[in-house]
């Protein structure tokens, strides 16, 4: 339990710094975000508008975006 006063920062909690593709996705998720896109399909939609890489190459579609975010949060 932590003390009062005391907190965690996220970044304490990684093992490593993000990689550049982590980054650019991180940055077109946000970047929905703060344009009020909270639903996945439109979500998906702002990441390909974006030019937001995927694994492989493939243009984002929901299942891929799923997946892609349990491979990252593993």
């Amino acid at each position: 339990m932590a003390q009062q006063g005391q907190y965690l920062v996220v970044h304490q909690t990684r093992e490593r710094e993000p990689t550049d593709y982590e980054n650019l996705l991180a940055d077109g998720i946000e970047q929905a975000y703060a344009r009020g896109i909270h639903e996945l399909a439109q979500l998906v939609q702002a990441l390909n508008e974006a030019c937001v890489p995927s694994p492989g190459g493939r243009p984002w579609t929901e299942q891929l975006f799923v997946s892609e975010m349990k491979r990252l949060g593993a």
